[in-house]
């Protein structure tokens, strides 16, 4: 069973740390942990409008801090989530010769949405829809690794 799982997308102030939190609540067994592939907010709290749309449905991220991806994380985690293609293909550029860490889109993991983006609410200000995807897809996650539901 994988019990380290890291999310990432852009600049880890809102879409991989809301996707830690949920997790971690969730499957408090699994060891969660998020990331940035920018260095954008290093050492920043989860952005204010996604702290409060999170807080609204008692997720709770306040304790989160934003980083950056290293690829030392494909070392430390079992596998790495990440919110879009393009934070993938930033994530995969940094992967060690011959690591075999999975690594893998969030939003197709919810089940019966076709989504494979996560979009960033950062931009969309839809801080409610992405919650519902990402709640969505950490159902399909808890499924996954769990057999739970």
């Amino acid at each position: 069973m994988m019990k380290r799982i890291l999310f990432v997308c852009l600049g880890n102030i809102c879409r991989s740390p809301a996707a830690e939190a949920l997790v971690r609540d969730k499957c408090p067994e699994i060891e969660t942990d998020s990331a940035g592939t920018s260095d954008f907010h290093t050492g920043a709290p989860p952005y204010g409008p996604r702290q409060a749309a999170a807080k609204k449905r008692s997720i709770n991220m306040s304790d989160l801090r934003a980083r950056k991806f290293t690829p030392e994380d494909f070392l430390k985690f079992d596998f790495i989530i990440v919110m879009d293609g393009e934070n993938l293909r930033n994530v995969e550029d940094l992967r060690p010769s011959g690591n075999t860490t999975p690594v893998e889109l969030f939003a197709p993991m919810a089940p019966g949405l076709a989504a494979q983006d996560v979009p960033d609410p950062y931009y969309t200000r839809d801080f409610d829809g992405c919650l519902d995807l990402l709640e969505a897809a950490a159902t399909g996650l808890q499924r996954r690794i769990l057999g739970a539901g």
